[in-house]
């Protein structure tokens, strides 16, 4: 890809990080914590795949994420990513994680209210890393 499709594949993913945050909230206010939990997650993964794509790099897989994001921002210091930014995201991937796949996992309002606002801060966060590199 050339670097104004990477630029509009990036947009393209942060404005659905934010409509799954969204729906991360409708699903708080709802009571329904498993599913705001779930949706909170892939609202962050989708901002940091946004990230990703701005610099040519991409996967498929919710561990190749984490782990792109974690080579080239964290491993390669950055001034913008920090390790606990890479610790919220490995978190909610554990906690949506739960939410998806053990029938025994309860899910609570607190639990889910902090999931939905670490994908918030995440979005936020990026949004601010691509405005600043010319992406936005």
């Amino acid at each position: 890809m050339n670097a104004d499709n990477l630029k509009d594949l990036s947009k393209i993913r942060l404005e659905r990080s934010k409509e799954l945050l969204a729906d991360a909230e409708e699903l708080l206010n709802h009571d329904s914590y498993k599913s705001a939990n779930n949706r909170a997650f892939y609202a962050a993964e989708k901002a940091i795949k946004s990230v990703l794509s701005a610099i040519g790099k991409d996967s498929d897989s919710h561990v190749g994420v984490v782990r792109t994001f974690n080579i080239e921002f964290i491993h390669n210091p950055s001034d913008f990513f920090n390790r606990e930014d890479l610790r919220i995201i490995q978190s909610m991937d554990r906690i949506r994680n739960a939410s998806d796949y053990d029938d025994f996992y309860i899910a609570d309002k607190s639990e889910c209210a902090e999931q939905v606002k670490n994908a918030k801060y995440l979005i936020d966060k990026v949004e601010i890393f691509l405005k600043n590199n010319g992406i936005l």
